[in-house]
């Protein structure tokens, strides 16, 4: 079972892995001259991103999030580009002006601060993303480090029909009501009536779940009251089910 969540995301997570790598090879130079980077050098990862968009079906959007501060020439900057409906890639275009954007501090939003607080990739959402698409999805993001330090964060979006779409039959083949669920508790796909996706799962420290064992395999079991909480296998994501 959690091999085959972990299947449907390994594509996703190698996309946002090899942008990770971009990034940090990129920001390198700049930082062994003594100089701090600028939002211009950033489109050479533009190849490498359009690239990945064109290869993994999954993925909507993918980029770079720059800590505020890193660049020398602007406060805050996605080096985003998406697919949209017409399967053209453009860019995000954003005003991150703090005096007249709602979208300036981005620093609060999962896909952002749980790599920067656990130093590993995450899952955030179900969640409308009114910054790039109006629609519901997931976003995957790994922290970027240069020189040991945090700098921003890799993600990739995926829309949430589509991730339901290639991991309900999993769930259905299971003989009891189970969701998916990540580090905040935020359901990502369900056969639960109960708990749809995108409703929170109150009760279990889902985080120290994952922490404790973000390689193990099914076999790893926690349990907390009624329920069987599985950490699906190299994903952050954990599987939860009656425990009976």
């Amino acid at each position: 079972m959690s091999t085959r969540v972990r299947e449907t995301l390994d594509g996703v997570f190698a996309a946002v892995a090899a942008t990770r790598e971009d990034t940090a090879a990129l920001l390198a130079a700049p930082a062994a001259d003594g100089r701090a980077p600028a939002s211009a050098g950033l489109a050479a990862l533009r190849p490498g991103l359009h690239d990945r968009l064109a290869r993994h079906e999954l993925v909507s959007g993918i980029g770079f999030v720059a800590a505020p501060g890193l660049l020398a020439d602007v406060p805050a900057w996605l080096e985003w580009w998406q697919r949209g409906p017409d399967g053209a890639v453009r860019p995000l275009l954003l005003d991150l002006d703090p005096e007249h954007s709602a979208y300036s501090d981005y620093t609060h939003w999962d896909w952002y601060a749980l790599p920067r607080e656990t130093g590993r990739r995450a899952v955030a959402g179900p969640y409308v993303d009114y910054l790039c698409s109006d629609e519901y999805g997931l976003t995957l993001s790994e922290p970027v480090l240069a020189d040991g330090r945090f700098v921003g964060v890799a993600a990739a979006d995926v829309y949430l029909r589509h991730f339901e779409a290639a991991v309900l039959p999993v769930l259905q083949e299971l003989p009891v009501p189970a969701r998916l669920v990540n580090a905040r508790g935020r359901v990502a796909a369900s056969t639960d009536p109960a708990h749809l996706a995108g409703s929170l799962t109150k009760g279990p420290d889902f985080a120290a779940v994952l922490t404790g064992a973000p390689d193990a395999g099914p076999e790893s079991v926690h349990r907390h009251g009624e329920l069987r909480l599985t950490p699906c296998a190299g994903t952050p994501l954990v599987l939860v089910t009656p425990d009976r």
